[in-house]
């Protein structure tokens, strides 16, 4: 049934300027009509807020900071917005349209896409959500229903509705805002989401775009939240066998429930993925995914019934939550903790706080009252894994359950390099059971000095180079009598200077004493190739022979000429006679000796000239090898002169 012809603003003009052509979509706080600017004749969009919730002057205050937001951004992939205004119960934003659909349409079509595809959708994302988190705003509500896919192909992020400024996203005591499917756990926790909660949101989007499905289901919203609390989002090639592991990485990077080791905001997110763009080839980016939505198991009810953002109603606190799309996740504050405490409490009373929401959620969303968040109490404790190389440390880390997420560097006086400094959360911290834990591993001291290399073979003298904490640099060669080949003649900076860690350090490694190549054009290739490697270098044979004035089978020619000067094992290519070329002789007898000798030049003939004393005249007598027979080229024509 078309309900767009019940929709009373349908056919009117709102503020004498904006002409409503039809309804495009419902929301729970406004619905979005095409229409058509009157003034300028353009189409765009409008969104209007829904008359009830007019009156709430915490709903007007979100829509015109949306405005302001937007408009200050000026992003060619962000959904922009032109005017706002309101007349009588309505209240609206103006609009750019944009003619397509939107992600959640292409993904409940076509399922999981090609990585080129995700990552041709994800990129313009992250650049709209870069210039967002640079200008100071953080979007709060990412999801496929939020970015539109123009028919040109053009990307945009729409619905800033929910956004805050940076600065101004602290901990909030009553409610939680955003996407279940998407909220990041720092979100659902603590009520605090910044830039970093942006990404997570793009991580689970590029997750969904990739294997079709998201990355954790349940039966009810609360054990949607339970699962982004206690779970990390599973590499997607889990789902999608061949995926590549680059992929994987960008998701578990996003997606890290630990905030502080992901991307710091989309901007940073933005670069991990280009380079994991530039370390695919055609065939992994083009890669067809078979339909992975379908074995992705259960999804939540109510994130697939519904995308649209709803509203609790105004008995509950002031924000909105999110069952799914946007619903209200009532949050009551530890009433025992002073407020100004509650941002950065991580104990007994935060821990009350997360089962109060959990209880919270499931009274809101009409859940019956399960043990589903029972054991998310379960902790384990951070083993020591100080003064442990990386590797030891992250096979105890794995013993005990918990992952390693991010290596840091650092520098250390005491501690040696490869060594772990720290780790954070330190040891014996309390972690959640398969949480994730930094390692600080040491650089090694701020200051190294250059070690002795001389006459060490090259390997060597680059394993030396790294455990000291440097960079093996350029490598030159050059010939030394009194060192041996492949060995090290010097170093820049020199032995002894101090530079900092991983600097790099150039080596020059002598090429041994010189060879003076002889020459073995006309050789027989047998002796040639004796002589060469007598000399102490190697001899190749190229395959193709060529015609030359040497015999048919000895050395027309050799890749390196009579006096050069090689290394010991260096190679010199014989290219191999197939004998001259046989050319037909022209016939000059009665030319002028002038001619005779051009036209015989230009057929590829050496010419001498012979007179006979006393002469008469310029004029050819005979020629050695008569016109129309043979002559190899480059042999010499003997022509003789008239004489008396």
């Amino acid at each position: 049934m078309d309900t767009t012809l019940k929709d009373p603003l349908v056919g009117q003009v709102l503020d004498g300027r904006y002409r409503v052509d039809a309804r495009i979509a419902v929301g729970g706080m406004a619905t979005v009509y095409r229409a058509v600017d009157t003034r300028l004749d353009r189409v765009l969009a409008l969104k209007v807020m829904h008359p009830g919730l007019a009156a709430d002057a915490t709903f007007v205050e979100r829509f015109i900071r949306e405005a302001k937001s937007v408009a200050r951004l000026a992003h060619p992939n962000v959904v922009g917005v032109f005017d706002q205004g309101a007349e009588g119960a309505y209240v609206y934003l103006a609009m750019e349209y944009v003619a397509g659909c939107t992600l959640r349409d292409v993904l409940r079509e076509r399922g999981a896409l090609r990585p080129r595809a995700a990552l041709d959708i994800l990129e313009p994302v992250l650049a709209a959500l870069g210039a967002a988190h640079r200008a100071g705003f953080v979007h709060r509500d990412m999801k496929p229903e939020n970015v539109l896919i123009g028919d040109d192909g053009r990307v945009k992020v729409a619905d800033f509705g929910l956004v805050r400024a940076v600065g101004s996203v602290t901990n909030t005591s009553g409610t939680v805002l955003g996407t279940v499917s998407y909220l990041a756990p720092e979100q659902i926790e603590y009520g605090t989401a910044d830039t970093r909660a942006d990404v997570y949101a793009c991580g689970v989007v590029l997750y969904e775009m990739l294997t079709g499905g998201k990355p954790h289901s349940g039966d009810t919203p609360a054990q949607v939240l339970y699962r982004h609390l206690n779970d990390d989002v599973p590499a997607p090639s889990a789902l999608v066998p061949g995926l590549a592991v680059e992929l994987d990485e960008l998701v578990a990077s996003a997606t890290a429930r630990n905030p502080d080791i992901r991307p710091h905001d989309a901007v940073a997110l933005l670069a991990q993925a280009r380079e994991a763009r530039a370390a695919l080839g055609d065939e992994q980016l083009d890669a067809m995914p078979p339909q992975a939505r379908a074995e992705a198991g259960p999804v939540s009810t109510a994130a697939d019934d519904d995308d649209r953002t709803d509203v609790i109603p105004r008995a509950l606190p002031a924000e909105e939550a999110e069952v799914h799309h946007t619903a209200r996740l009532t949050m009551p504050p530890p009433v025992s903790q002073p407020p100004q405490r509650r941002a950065t409490a991580r104990g007994p009373l935060a821990r009350r706080g997360v089962l109060a929401l959990v209880l919270a959620v499931i009274a809101v969303l009409g859940v019956g009252a399960g043990v589903w968040y029972i054991n998310s109490g379960q902790f384990t404790r951070v083993p020591a894994v100080i003064g442990k190389s990386e590797k030891d440390a992250r096979r105890q880390l794995d013993q005990a359950g918990l992952d390693v997420r991010k290596v840091r560097h650092d520098f250390s006086e005491t501690v040696p390099r490869g060594s772990v400094i720290n780790s954070d959360p330190a040891t014996g911290e309390r972690i959640r059971g398969n949480g994730s834990v930094t390692l600080i591993v040491s650089r090694g001291p701020r200051i190294v000095k250059v070690p002795q290399l001389v006459g060490k073979p090259l390997a060597e003298a680059e394993r030396k180079l790294r455990k000291a904490g440097l960079a093996p640099g350029v490598v030159t060669r050059r010939f030394d009598e009194s060192v041996a080949q492949g060995a090290v003649i010097g170093s820049d900076p020199e032995p002894g200077s101090s530079r900092s860690p991983d600097s790099a350090v150039s080596l020059v490694v002598s090429k041994g004493a010189p060879i003076e190549v002889p020459d073995v054009t006309g050789d027989a290739v047998a002796d040639a190739t004796a002589e060469l490697e007598e000399a102490g270098l190697k001899v190749k044979v190229a395959a193709q022979r060529i015609n030359a004035p040497q015999e048919a089978g000895s050395v027309a020619r050799q890749s390196a000429p009579e006096g050069t000067k090689l290394a010991a094992g260096d190679t010199v290519t014989l290219t191999v006679s197939k004998g001259p070329r046989m050319v037909e002789v022209p016939d000059v007898v009665g030319d002028n000796v002038d001619d005779a000798t051009a036209e015989l030049q230009a057929a590829g003939f050496a010419v001498d000239v012979e007179k006979s004393f006393p002469f008469l005249g310029e004029t050819v007598e005979s020629q050695s090898v008569a016109g129309g027979d043979e002559a190899a080229e480059g042999s010499t024509i003997t022509i003789k002169i008239k004489g008396l």
